[in-house]
């Protein structure tokens, strides 16, 4: 068994039998891809079927002197998952990376944004930038439905479905939900679409894409990124600042202003609870509420 091949292989048992993302499938690859080039930078003559844990934990102890504990876990759990494979494929009968432990990274809450800033970064776009609206719906659309990046720039016109008060997002591995969203975010978007869009030359195939770049073809989640960290800066936010963030802060201020975190988890699109729960961990301001109104000691005096 050549590594190539297994890899090959491997690739596409992630986008036709896991149905994942063409992002999914290109970082687990990338991990593979750094063992691949480790074993023939250092002259190791092994298959992926008969390579052992003692190689592998050489090879995470080079790695780790370049990563932060947090990627070091990543790429283990990437490795995993390929190991898990080979053994799926009858190709192995143990993973040899069982007994290699992850490094603790703790929980890293995310950064959220106050309203305040939120309305800050919108009022900054400069009104004469030729797209200034489509700006603006950007991040009043990530903030308003709490999207993850990749499910904006894969909206289309056909997933609006503004009457009933939803648009139907496509997340990770293509599993789609309607998320509801505010007529304040439906008059900005409309905005983009009558006196932005609806004036492009747009490119063959992407006449259903909603966020469009100057060109008139699909917009990249790099463009994006691009243009929230820019609005950040210019309103001089200190915080690391991407779209996520904005995600970040709709679950936060839902949570805040009374919301239940199964709800949250519905609209984020979490698959499990336990993801949701960090903002648990983020929303602290009314603990201490809490505990003056309804623990028995805080009603005593002295």
């Amino acid at each position: 068994m050549k590594w190539l091949d297994a890899l090959k292989d491997y690739e596409n048992y992630l986008t036709l039998e896991r149905n994942l993302s063409r992002h999914s499938v290109v970082n687990y690859s990338l991990d593979v891809k750094k063992l691949i080039k480790y074993i023939e930078s250092n002259g190791i003559d092994v298959a992926p079927d008969k390579i052992e844990t003692e190689t592998l934990n050489q090879f995470i102890y080079e790695v780790s002197t370049r990563l932060n504990p947090r990627s070091q876990s990543r790429l283990i759990s990437g490795l995993r998952g390929f190991f898990d494979y080979l053994i799926f494929e009858n190709y192995r009968a143990t993973n040899p990376l069982e007994l290699i432990e992850s490094p603790k990274t703790g929980r890293k809450l995310p950064d959220t944004l106050s309203l305040n800033d939120i309305d800050s970064m919108v009022a900054s776009i400069d009104l004469t930038h030729p797209q200034s609206g489509r700006n603006r719906a950007i991040i009043e659309t990530l903030y308003g439905c709490g999207l993850r990046v990749s499910e904006l720039t894969l909206l289309k016109i056909s997933d609006l479905f503004f009457k009933e008060g939803f648009v139907k997002v496509t997340g990770k591995g293509n599993k789609q939900r309607l998320v509801p969203i505010a007529s304040h975010t439906q008059n900005i978007i409309t905005y983009y679409l009558k006196f932005e869009r609806n004036h492009m030359k747009i490119k063959a195939g992407h006449e259903d894409v909603l966020f469009l770049n100057r060109n008139g073809s699909t917009l990249t989640r790099a463009m994006v990124f691009t243009i929230v960290r820019r609005l950040a800066e210019g309103i001089g936010l200190k915080k690391n600042i991407s779209p996520h963030t904005l995600r970040h802060s709709f679950a936060t201020h839902l949570l805040e202003n009374g919301a239940d975190l199964r709800s949250i988890q519905m609209l984020l699109g979490h698959e499990s609870i336990t993801t949701t729960e960090v903002y648990l961990h983020v929303d602290t301001s009314h603990l201490a509420d809490v505990l003056n109104q309804f623990h028995p000691r805080q009603q005593l005096t002295f």
